[in-house]
């Protein structure tokens, strides 16, 4: 019997240090600012552009955390994204964006009110130069940049934080996958 006893407290003693060694060292949620933020170094010649409030009554995405909706990638490849389909929408803290094939706009959305700016940088596979879309519009708005891509091209987003007082990027970051520039998968 005494030996059933040191089995259970050993075991509770375990797992109680099993849980504070998990509580200790978790990875901050990523809708939680960063204590201190780091610097993200950009790519010398990557140009910055300013992006503009959209066109009144043009259809926004959604600057909500993405559902939990069911997604089936087969029936994603089978169907031809609408127009105005904002694809490879990537967010990291307090940033969000996306890509729209029809006009080849970037829209760079700011969820955070830390007096930081959101910032989408866009990334080809065929050559051209990065560029990154920097809204400081404000929390809870979208900005627009309106560019060219090559339409047989791919683009790649990278969105996080931009501080326009020094002109630096921060962490924490994140890259979509390549999108197809025609918007067809």
């Amino acid at each position: 019997m005494r030996e059933n006893w040191r089995i259970k407290v050993s075991v509770v003693a375990g797992v109680s240090a099993l849980a504070l060694s998990a509580l200790m060292t978790a990875p901050a949620v990523a809708d939680e600012a960063a204590d201190s933020l780091q610097e993200v170094q950009m790519p010398a010649g990557v140009k910055i552009v300013e992006g503009l409030a959209p066109v009144a009554g043009a259809d926004a995405p959604s600057l909500e955390p993405e559902a939990d909706a069911p997604f089936s990638a087969a029936a994603a490849a089978k169907a031809a994204p609408a127009a105005n389909t904002c694809l490879g929408s990537t967010a990291a803290y307090g940033s969000k964006g996306c890509f729209q094939h029809n006009g080849d706009i970037v829209w760079a959305g700011d969820t955070q009110k830390d007096g930081m700016s959101a910032a989408v940088g866009v990334y080809t596979d065929y050559g051209r130069a990065a560029e990154v879309c920097i809204n400081k519009l404000g929390v809870n708005t979208w900005a627009t940049c309106n560019k060219d891509y090559r339409e047989t091209g791919n683009v790649r987003l990278r969105v996080f934080r931009y501080d326009g007082d020094t002109g630096k990027f921060y962490q924490p970051e994140t890259w979509s996958g390549w999108i197809p520039v025609d918007g067809k998968y």
